[in-house]
């Protein structure tokens, strides 16, 4: 006997079908076959605006000034369907459904890397959004990618810790030098006993400058975080 859950996804995809945002092919928003063309990343790369391969949990002379520990990223920004995928996902038509093919990059990602932390020792944290945003676009798109990592790694989401206290321009807007300023001093951490002394992955979509997780680690280790990793489906 069908579950209630299975009628109502069946309807749905009656009233509503779905098209591979690749290939236009109907049935998901992502097919397999698209899916399969996606480079995704084997190894981790340090935070330098010109990355280059490093070994786990190294850093690069440059990134040592850095308040994260390092990045996973599953593609390049620069591929154009990862671009479309994440845009109209945390833009207009706002496609929820959408966290489930792009958390599918990210742990792709991970069950490629070389050497692979042991993720059963880590929390995830996602980038919170304003809630003027939230309200707009009815969900926190890196807390829905962050609760597809969360099933897969089986590792708690933790979502009452790292809070945004004050709204900021669009980032997307803004120069390098710009998008540090716009950040600073937008993150509050509460619940402070549930990261003292953890290690933290922090969850975006995309890490550009590095500059938002950059803010979230640094109030992350002032509350005692013991190390933040970031960990975005893209990098730009």
């Amino acid at each position: 006997m069908w579950k209630k859950l299975d009628i109502k996804n069946f309807a749905l995809s009656v009233l509503f079908p779905r098209f591979c945002l690749g290939c236009q092919k109907e049935g998901n928003y992502l097919c397999e076959d698209c899916l399969s063309i996606i480079e995704i990343s084997e190894h981790q790369y340090c935070l330098c605006e010109k990355p280059q391969r490093i070994w786990q949990g190294g850093k690069c002379q440059k990134c040592r000034s850095r308040k994260l520990n390092g990045l996973y990223f599953a593609a390049p920004y620069q591929n154009s369907l990862v671009q479309n995928l994440i845009k109209v996902f945390k833009y207009k038509p706002f496609i929820k459904e959408l966290s489930k093919p792009l958390a599918s990059l990210i742990i792709n990602h991970f069950q490629l890397l070389d050497n692979p932390p042991a993720f059963f020792e880590f929390l995830l944290l996602s980038i919170p959004l304003e809630k003027r945003k939230l309200r707009q676009r009815g969900f926190n798109q890196a807390t829905e990618i962050a609760k597809e990592l969360s099933s897969f790694l089986k590792i708690p989401l933790i979502s009452d810790c790292l809070i945004k206290i004050k709204e900021t321009l669009p980032q997307v807007e803004l120069t390098a030098t710009a998008r540090e300023e716009n950040i600073k001093g937008v993150f509050l951490v509460k619940n402070i006993e549930k990261i003292r002394g953890r290690k933290i992955l922090l969850v975006d979509d995309i890490y550009t400058t590095g500059s938002t997780m950059e803010e979230g680690a640094r109030v992350l280790k002032i509350a005692g975080a013991k190390e933040v990793w970031g960990v975005a489906v893209a990098r730009g």
